[in-house]
C-alpha cells in the first residue's frame, strides 16, 4: 500500500512563459493602471505641462527598464530587485527594495480593485473591489499559464477600446491641437509631481522581472520583453494623452472623474462612453491580475530568505505556483480594498516603487562589462530620476511612504539584533 505521507512540495517554479506572454503580462499591468487612473491627477499637478511630465516619466522608466532587464537576465529568479539588491549591494538593500515593492504594490492592487468597483457599480465600489480580488486570486492560484492567457484577452480588449477613444477624439469637431501647448501654468515642481504620479502607470514591466523563475530562456527572453512592453505602452499613453488633451484641455482633464468617457462625450460620441467605462473596468482587472502575480512572487522570494514568514515560501505541487503567498497577498489586498481610496493609493504606491527602482539602478551600476552592464549613464540617470520623482510627490504620499520604509528598516534591524542574541 502507498504511504499516506504527502509528496514533497517542489522548491522551484516551472518555466512556462515565452516573450509574448511576458510582454502581455507587462502590458496588462501598465496599460490597465495608467490610462484610466493616473492621467487626471497628473493633469491637476502639471496643468498644460502634462505631456512634459509624461515624457519625463517615460525617460526614467526606460532607464529603470534597461537596468531591470540586464539584472533579470543575470539573476533569472523570482523576486526582481529584492534579489538584485541582495546579490549586488547586500542583504539590507535587497530587503528594503522587496519591502517597498510588496507594500507599494499592495496599495496598487487595492487601487485597481477600487477602479473596477467604481466603474462597474459605483454605489457598491468596495464590495465589487473585494469580489474582484477574490476572483483574480483564484485565477492566479490555478497557474501562471492561465493568468497569462486571461491577461492576453484583457489587453486585446483594452487596446481596442483605447484605439476607439483616440479615433473618436481626434476625428471629432471639438479637437484642438492648440490645447497641447505648454503654458505658464506648467511649473517645474508640478511637472515633476505629474511625472511621479504617471510613473505609477509605467511600473508594470516589474512584473516581467519578478517572474524570472517562470520564463523560458530568461537570459534572452527578459531583455527582449521588458523594452518591448515599455515601448508599446509609451506609444499608447502618448496617443491617448494627446487625444484627450485635444478635446478636454488640461483644466477640464484635471477635474474629470472619468476622463476618457468625458472626452468621447465632448467629442460628439456619447454612445461610446459606456464602452469606455467597460474598457476601464476590464483594464483595471488586467492590471490587478498582473499585480497580484508580481507581488506574490516577491513575497515568495522574501519568505524563502525568512524576511517574511517561511510558510509563505511553499510552491503548490500540482499548479506550481506560490499558493500560500498568493492567498496571503489576496487577503491583505481585499482588506485594504474594503476600506481604502484610489487617489491616496496611487501616490503611496509611486513612492514605494520609485524606492524599489532606485535600488535596481544602484545594483545595475555595479555590473561588470562581461555581466551585460548597461551604459553607465542609464543607471545613474535612473537612480537620480527615481529619487527626484519620489520626493516631488504630494507631501502626504512622501510622509507615508518614507514612514513605511523606515518601519521596514526598523523591523530588519530588530530581526538582526534578535538573531545575534
Amino acid at each position: 500500500m502507498g504511504s499516506s505521507a504527502q509528496a514533497p512540495e517542489p522548491e522551484e517554479l516551472r518555466r512556462h512563459l515565452g516573450v509574448v506572454d511576458a510582454v502581455v503580462i507587462g502590458l496588462g499591468s501598465m496599460i490597465g493602471a495608467g490610462v484610466f487612473a493616473a492621467l487626471a491627477p497628473a493633469a491637476g499637478a502639471a496643468g498644460s505641462g502634462l505631456l512634459v511630465g509624461l515624457a519625463l516619466a517615460g525617460v526614467v522608466a526606460y532607464c529603470n527598464a534597461t537596468s531591470s532587464a540586464r539584472l533579470a537576465a543575470r539573476y533569472p529568479r523570482s523576486g526582481g530587485t529584492y534579489v538584485y539588491g541582495r546579490e549586488r549591494l547586500g542583504e539590507f538593500w535587497g530587503y528594503l527594495a522587496g519591502w517597498g515593492f510588496v507594500v507599494g504594490k499592495t496599495a496598487s492592487c487595492a487601487a485597481m480593485a477600487l477602479t473596477v468597483g467604481s466603474y462597474v457599480w459605483p454605489q457598491q465600489a468596495h464590495a465589487v473591489a473585494v469580489a474582484a480580488v477574490v476572483a483574480l486570486t483564484a485565477v492566479n492560484y490555478a497557474g501562471v499559464q492561465k493568468a497569462a492567457w486571461l491577461t492576453r484577452v484583457i489587453v486585446a480588449v483594452v487596446l481596442a477600446v483605447l484605439a476607439a477613444v483616440v479615433v473618436a477624439c481626434l476625428a471629432g469637431g471639438d479637437a484642438d491641437a492648440g490645447r497641447w501647448a505648454v503654458g505658464a501654468d506648467a511649473g517645474f515642481h508640478g511637472v515633476l509631481q505629474a511625472a511621479g504620479l504617471l510613473f505609477f502607470a509605467f511600473a508594470g514591466y516589474a512584473r516581467i522581472a519578478t517572474l524570472g523563475e517562470e520564463v523560458r530562456d530568461p537570459q534572452r527572453t527578459i531583455p527582449r520583453a521588458i523594452p518591448l512592453a515599455l515601448g508599446i505602452t509609451l506609444v499608447v499613453y502618448a496617443a491617448v494623452a494627446l487625444a484627450v488633451l485635444a478635446v478636454l484641455g488640461p483644466e477640464r482633464l484635471a477635474h474629470a472623474t472619468a476622463p476618457l468617457a468625458d472626452a468621447v462625450r465632448a467629442a460628439g460620441a456619447p454612445r461610446l462612453a459606456p464602452v469606455v467605462r467597460a474598457g476601464a473596468a476590464v483594464a483595471a482587472l488586467g492590471s490587478l491580475l498582473a499585480l497580484i502575480l508580481g507581488v506574490s512572487r516577491t513575497t515568495l522570494a522574501m519568505a524563502r530568505d525568512r524576511h517574511l514568514p517561511h510558510r509563505l515560501a511553499a510552491v503548490h505541487p500540482r499548479f506550481a505556483v506560490p499558493h500560500r503567498a498568493e492567498l496571503a497577498v489576496g487577503a491583505v489586498v481585499a482588506v485594504v480594498a474594503a476600506v481604502g481610496d484610489i487617489r491616496g493609493a496611487i501616490g503611496f504606491s509611486s513612492f514605494g516603487v520609485l524606492a524599489y527602482y532606485a535600488v535596481a539602478n544602484a545594483s545595475a551600476w555595479t555590473l561588470e562589462a562581461e555581466e551585460g552592464r548597461p551604459p553607465r549613464a542609464l543607471p545613474l540617470l535612473g537612480l537620480a530620476g527615481c529619487l527626484v520623482l519620489a520626493f516631488a510627490l504630494p507631501g502626504t504620499s512622501v510622509l507615508w511612504g518614507a514612514g513605511v520604509l523606515a518601519l521596514g528598516a526598523a523591523a530588519y534591524g530588530a530581526r538582526q539584533v534578535f538573531a545575534r542574541s
